[in-house]
């Protein structure tokens, strides 16, 4: 029943969100492994619609920041506010207490902002003054980068891309997409009955993520998935180019996301099993991010994308 209302959620985002089926499926990807998805492409490639979308299609409150460089914690956790009435203090709940929450453009806000929304993805909870607060059990976060523009933003530390889950890369449309994009607006703006699209309860994906969690996966594949991280933090022993472009491998946090993301994306196939389709399917989002290359890598205009590229070629497939 679950994977049935998984499968009709992303044909209802597929037709909103019309030539990034890439995009959608790391949404629910990330909802069933409960993590959260950094997405980078230009502007006006419906990053918000899509989280809206999915908001939509769940039974959940979404929230966006439009993250700037005046931006305070206090504006994403909540701050005490005093009452008169009773002269107490009374604390306001910010928008991270809503289960979806878009960062948009997260990388324009300064770093005491950017560590109050690590705190709030890592520990999912949120501490403002003596107090801590626990956020909801669904909580998800998409925060979005423009990698056009680059003047006056704060670049994210590796402790913080650490904590996203996956990292997804898109790129402008072709023109027969772009033409269903202009179609499908058009009709939008003519009529005004929008599709309505199946509704997960939060006891539907909590149910979703444990039967994902215990499909199976043999002994090799586990070996298979530790020989690519491992790959990362001992290049040398894999390939000798590979042992120049990397500056520093993978954490475990990435072994734990690489496994939960493989079985989501067997899940949402409709299989019980976890196949090397799977890890292969998603080893790229999951740890592009978390790769620190190589001065020497940089000057050769080596990008992540071909030193993954390269692992899952040389890496065995059991």
């Amino acid at each position: 029943m679950a994977a049935e209302q998984f499968q009709q959620l992303f044909a209802y985002l597929n037709s909103q969100i019309i030539g990034q089926s890439q995009l959608t499926r790391s949404l629910l990807v990330a909802l069933l492994a409960d993590g959260h998805l950094l997405v980078e492409g230009p502007p006006g490639l419906a990053k918000t619609r899509a989280i809206n979308a999915l908001a939509n299609g769940i039974d959940g409150n979404f929230h966006r920041v439009q993250f700037t460089p005046d931006l305070l914690p206090a504006d994403l956790t909540g701050t005490d506010i005093y009452r008169p009435e009773t002269g107490e203090f009374v604390f306001q709940q910010g928008p991270l207490f809503h289960n979806l929450v878009l960062a948009d453009e997260i990388n324009r806000a300064p770093a005491k902002v950017q560590s109050a929304l690590l705190e709030a993805m890592a520990e999912r909870q949120i501490t403002v003054g003596n107090k801590t607060y626990t956020l909801p059990p669904l909580f998800l976060v998409m925060a979005t980068q423009n990698p056009l523009e680059q003047e006056g933003t704060y670049p994210l530390p590796e402790a913080q891309l650490d904590r996203f889950l996956m990292h997804v890369e898109i790129d402008y449309p072709g023109a027969d997409t772009e033409l269903d994009i202009l179609r499908l607006t058009r009709g939008e703006d003519l009529d005004s009955a929008a599709a309505k699209p199946v509704r997960l309860t939060q006891a539907d994906i909590f149910t979703a993520r444990k039967q994902a969690l215990s499909l199976h996966m043999a002994p090799e594949l586990e070996q298979y998935l530790v020989q690519l991280i491992m790959a990362t933090r001992t290049p040398a022993v894999v390939d000798a180019d590979l042992a120049q472009w990397i500056e520093m491998g993978v954490s475990p946090r990435a072994t734990i996301a690489l496994d939960r993301c493989a079985r989501a994306h067997a899940w949402l196939a409709g299989r019980d099993f976890v196949g090397p389709d799977d890890i292969q399917a998603v080893v790229h989002n999951v740890l592009r991010h978390r790769l620190i290359l190589s001065y020497q890598a940089e000057a050769q205009g080596i990008t992540a994308n071909q030193v993954l590229d390269r692992i899952v070629q040389k890496v065995a497939v059991p």
